[in-house]
């Protein structure tokens, strides 16, 4: 079969295939989310690909990867909230140690 050593497995139904596609973009969306500068963007680029790879983990039927992109997730969720309604700030004293890393 063609290409049977790197793809050994291809999905046959339309459903299964609209979950790869998902789980692929969930992967590429959370390591995008990480180098992004702006908080907010980050947030909702993390939480939308938790949710893509939680779609797969259910498909999958594997509970311990349902509950770390759960986790995951909801963590972005309560940030990006936090942020939205300004309870998320950083102190100077922080700002002044982040600049001291460079």
């Amino acid at each position: 079969m063609l290409l049977e050593k790197i793809l050994p497995y291809l999905p046959v139904s339309i459903t299964e295939t609209l979950v790869y596609v998902a789980a692929m973009s969930g992967c590429i969306l959370l390591t995008y989310g990480i180098f992004l500068e702006v908080e907010r963007r980050q947030d909702l680029v993390i939480m939308i690909g938790a949710a893509c790879l939680f779609v797969y983990a259910l498909f999958i039927h594997n509970i311990i990867f349902m509950l770390a992109m759960g986790g995951v997730g909801i963590a972005s969720v309560i940030e990006f909230i936090e942020i939205y309604t300004g309870l998320h700030k950083h102190s100077p004293e922080d700002l002044a140690r982040y600049k001291k890393l460079r």
